[in-house]
């Protein structure tokens, strides 16, 4: 298994709840819940693939404003990839059908975040694809929608999500992990190697608040902690256990 499919693995088997704290006490943004899953309780993480869209403003004839919505970044994408798509929260217009899903799915890509609408769930459903969404509408993007771009920092409500950023998702909702948000130290515990500077690769996510105020995020360190500032009595409880805010 490759560095990224651990460092995935590792952020899968926490909850967004927990990751969502953990960027909260480091003054990062926590996660959104208006983002939930389409169908079932799936549960990812994956690095970001962003795309935007844009309304037609009614231009006759045109379908889509030249290539068919999402193609391009789908063709891109593979294991390891969620397709983040933004569309400023419309709920109107599906930004994801059935087609996509299942070209999503060919390509092994684990899930797509939709800021706004989507349909065919049940197709979506039946291949085991995780779709998260404001929304299910059944009316088409075609003739109404394009792709403004593909590859660009994206507003996923009021979050920016830029390509490479760790996307989490559950049935609490969904949270993004910046991976220009280098911690303290590169080296992970559990035997993970150091990792080059500014790459996505190193960011852990015991390690979330080490970027800028020391607490370890991991819940073990956490657990460990909060029971020696039990110990150090109250004047020491409020620096060191509870919620262990950034100072």
């Amino acid at each position: 298994m490759g560095t990224e499919a651990i460092l995935l693995a590792q952020f899968t088997a926490l909850e967004v709840a927990t990751v969502s704290d953990a960027l909260d006490a480091c003054g990062l943004p926590p996660g959104q819940g208006v983002l939930r899953p389409m169908w079932g309780r799936p549960k990812v993480a994956g690095y970001a693939v962003t795309v935007e869209l844009e309304l037609l403003d009614g231009q006759p004839g045109v379908e889509h404003g030249g290539a068919h919505i999402l193609t391009g970044a789908i063709a891109g994408a593979g294991p390891g990839d969620i397709i983040v798509v933004a569309n400023r929260g419309r709920t109107d217009v599906s930004s994801w059908g059935g087609i996509v899903s299942v070209g999503a799915a060919m390509r092994s890509v684990r899930g797509v975040i939709i800021d706004g609408a989507c349909r065919d769930v049940g197709q979506a459903r039946e291949l085991g694809f995780p779709v998260f969404a404001r929304a299910q509408v059944p009316v088409t993007a075609r003739g109404r929608l394009r792709q403004k771009s593909a590859g660009e920092p994206v507003l996923v409500g009021e979050v920016t999500v830029r390509p490479g950023d760790v996307v989490m998702a559950d049935e609490d909702g969904v949270v993004i992990i910046p991976a220009n948000a280098p911690p303290k130290s590169s080296t992970r515990p559990g035997g993970w190697p150091n990792a080059r500077p500014r790459s996505r690769r190193m960011y852990g996510p015991e390690l979330l608040c080490r970027r800028r105020c020391g607490t370890p995020a991991w819940p073990e360190q956490r657990r460990r902690d909060g029971r020696a500032a039990r110990r150090r009595g109250p004047a020491r409880r409020a620096a060191y256990g509870g919620d262990f805010r950034c100072p």
